[in-house]
């Protein structure tokens, strides 16, 4: 923890909620998003090695649920910077005890949260608002091959989404659910 960045736990292990904590004055304020000294406790050996920005310009579009496999399993950290989203972490870590849990953080451009994802886990969410820019840091580039993915509506899994699923891309509403023979990816 630092002056800048409050880091707590959720009821995943290894997923953990980013509490930014901006500094201000009558000018306006300043945020540090990203510091490799501040997050090192969870980032160990890992590197940012890339940075997207998405644009979701309708409420109750779902983005997800995202994965990639090994050599190219990734963490991320995501951030909300414009409009509010229900962010989903899904834990598909083989012989984790919460296998197939998920958890959801509210990210708004107003809260200052961040999540951080390990890997093992498909990541999505749902735009609460219209117009959600979303920030994402990931420790992996993206890897067509390594790509895989999780349906929102998957039963097994089930996802309390706050509002009915909408606009999923077709890559997204391809995806199978998944069968009881799924145990998990390893990490």
């Amino acid at each position: 923890m630092s002056a800048r960045l409050d880091i707590r736990e959720t009821a995943l292990a290894d997923v953990y909620v980013l509490q930014r904590q901006p500094q201000g004055d009558d000018r306006g304020w300043f945020e540090r998003m990203y510091s490799s000294a501040d997050l090192a406790g969870l980032l160990g050996q890992r590197a940012i090695s890339q940075v997207n920005r998405t644009l979701t310009r309708a409420m109750a579009t779902v983005r997800g649920m995202h994965y990639q496999v090994q050599p190219s399993a990734e963490a991320k950290i995501v951030s909300c910077l414009r409009g509010a989203i229900f962010d989903v972490a899904v834990d598909l870590r083989r012989g984790s005890p919460t296998f197939l849990h998920w958890h959801a953080e509210e990210l708004t451009a107003e809260n200052n949260r961040s999540l951080f994802i390990p890997e093992g886990f498909a990541h999505g969410f749902q735009a609460a608002v219209d117009d959600c820019e979303v920030l994402y840091f990931h420790t992996a580039a993206y890897d067509p091959a390594a790509e895989r993915g999780v349906h929102p509506l998957d039963p097994r899994v089930a996802i309390a989404w706050p509002l009915a699923v909408e606009h999923l891309s077709e890559r997204d509403a391809s995806h199978p659910p998944l069968t009881s023979e799924f145990d998990g990816v390893i990490v």
